[in-house]
């Protein structure tokens, strides 16, 4: 995430970038060293789409005085 938006690892590592999940539980975050985007949370995916056949997670990723 870092390299593609061109954003220096120290502005990630100081929340000038974070990443935002639907609901309470957020299953992403931006891995402070490496800048990748990573689980934050164990993703179940029986509880979360236990109906639905196609499972999709949304998540946002906010990126503060940069865009």
């Amino acid at each position: 995430v870092a390299k593609d938006l061109g954003l220096q690892l120290p502005e990630i590592r100081d929340g000038g970038a974070s990443v935002v999940s639907e609901g309470r539980t957020q299953y992403f975050a931006l891995h402070g060293k490496t800048g990748h985007l990573v689980t934050a949370e164990r993703i179940d995916r029986e509880q979360l789409c236990e109906s639905v056949q196609q499972c999709v997670l949304r998540c946002e990723l906010i990126v503060e005085g940069k865009m």
